[in-house]
Order: structure tokens, then C-alpha cells, then sequence
């Protein structure tokens, strides 16, 4: 019952709201965002992980170049990926490439955004607002909704994604 009513407040505060992007689908020009999510953080985590998909239907590429955050100091777009049988993060310098006419996903072990140097931890059912910047479409604030701190196994993205086994 609680999750009901937590979801008709949140589809209430995006109708009365307008220009305020929500856990729904976000439309900016040609991108869609999909399902933006975070995960509870585990006590002592000063880093939170930010997970969506986003869909060029341009037929221009676009790059999602920045995003910022009230709730952290610090918010970067990184990408993780096995070398020589080991997980390295790295901060994609120049954005991501969002390819005319795909989707790219940003999910626990792949691309994500970093939350860095945290304020106050994410905890589960609240949301976290940030601004996302693109290089052709602009920027828009999108709250991210924050879920359990344990993800399926399937989903596993490392300490910096507060996962568990």
C-alpha cells in the first residue's frame, strides 16, 4: 500500500509539476530516457551509481557530455569493462556517444553515472534529481528513483555500485 501511494504522489508532483522529468519515460528533442534508477547506498559509501537507458531516434549523434548533482559533489559518466580478467572503472572523458537511430543502456558493471563524494546517502524509495547535459540536445533534470542497495546477481556492478553477491 505504501509503494501505491509513494507512486501516485510521484505521478501527481510530475503532472503538477511540468518541465520536472520523472521516473517515467523523459523526452529531450530526440532522446528518450528510460527507467532512471540508483541504489540505496550501504552505510560508509560515499559513492552512488545512476543507471537508465537512452535512446537517440535522431538521425544525428548526440553525447551525453556532463551531469550534476545538489546531492553530490561530484558526478561523473564512467564506463566499466574486464581487462585481462579484471573489472577497471574509468570516467569517460568526452561523454558518451549516444549513436543516431540506438539505444545505449547505462547499468550496474557497464556505463553509468557516478554520484561522488556524497552528501547523504541514497536510501531506498526516495529520489535523486541531476542534471543531465547533452552536447546537441541540451540539458534536463531527471530524478533518478532509488531502489534496494542488492542487486540480482545478473546485475552485480562492483563496490562503487553498492552491489552484493
Amino acid at each position: 500500500m505504501n509503494r501505491f501511494i509513494s507512486s501516485l504522489v510521484a505521478a501527481s508532483l510530475c503532472v503538477a509539476a511540468p518541465g520536472l522529468a520523472c521516473a517515467a519515460d523523459i523526452t529531450l528533442g530526440s532522446l528518450k530516457i528510460a527507467n532512471p534508477y540508483a541504489r540505496a547506498m550501504v552505510p560508509g559509501a560515499e559513492v552512488g551509481g545512476g543507471y537508465m537507458t537512452i535512446t537517440n531516434s535522431g538521425k544525428t549523434d548526440d553525447r551525453l557530455i556532463s551531469a550534476t548533482s545538489s546531492r553530490a559533489a561530484k558526478v561523473e559518466i564512467h564506463e566499466m569493462k574486464m581487462d585481462k580478467d579484471v573489472m577497471a572503472m574509468r570516467k569517460l572523458e568526452s561523454g558518451l556517444a549516444l549513436p543516431a537511430g540506438k539505444s545505449v543502456q547505462l547499468k550496474p558493471g557497464s556505463y553509468h553515472v557516478m554520484f561522488m563524494d556524497v552528501i547523504v546517502p541514497f536510501k531506498q524509495g526516495e529520489t535523486i534529481r541531476a542534471r543531465l547535459t547533452f552536447e546537441k540536445a541540451g540539458s534536463i533534470d531527471v530524478d533518478f528513483a532509488v531502489g534496494s542497495a542488492i542487486a540480482k546477481k545478473a546485475d552485480i556492478g562492483g563496490d562503487h555500485a553498492n552491489a552484493a553477491e
